[in-house]
């Protein structure tokens, strides 16, 4: 789909606030209510935009544990372990990554006993995984919510 500046504007706008109502964009772009929401539509019908929701603080929540994996699996194994994976209420996010059949993953726990209990018992005991090295987030200084269009 072509976006145009409009769509753009639109946007950045919603990637601000996606609460911001359809009146006060079209106010502050100069369209109409109707316009912005016929935009709106048209650019969730092209998967443009994937979903609007609440950006949650992790840690405001008891998530106070963030680490992120790199995952190596058997080449044959590597969608069944994904899969697994993604299922799992700790995973954050999942990804196939380049490199040797890795998988690149964000795990959000309470502590450091439920993240010990993660990799003993829920990573580990998963077939087809060759390799796991871990890395704790110490301080966040930027997330996806800064994408520039």
């Amino acid at each position: 789909m072509e976006i145009n500046d409009t769509d753009k504007k639109i946007l950045e706008i919603l990637m601000q606030n996606g609460r911001t109502s359809y009146s006060d964009i079209g106010k502050e772009l100069n369209l109409s209510r109707n316009v912005v929401r016929d935009r709106v539509q048209q650019l969730m019908e092209k998967g443009v935009i994937e979903k609007i929701s609440a950006v949650v603080n992790a840690e405001a929540v008891g998530k106070k544990v963030s680490a992120f994996f790199e995952v190596d699996c058997e080449p044959a194994d590597l969608v069944k372990v994904a899969e697994k994976l993604a299922k799992n209420p700790s995973v954050a996010s999942c990804y196939q990554m380049t490199g040797p059949s890795t998988l690149h993953m964000h795990v959000l726990v309470e502590d450091f006993s439920t993240l010990e209990f993660f990799i003993n018992n829920e990573l580990y005991g998963i077939e087809g995984i060759s390799r796991v090295e871990s890395h704790i987030l110490l301080r966040r200084f930027k997330s996806r919510s800064g994408l520039k269009l």
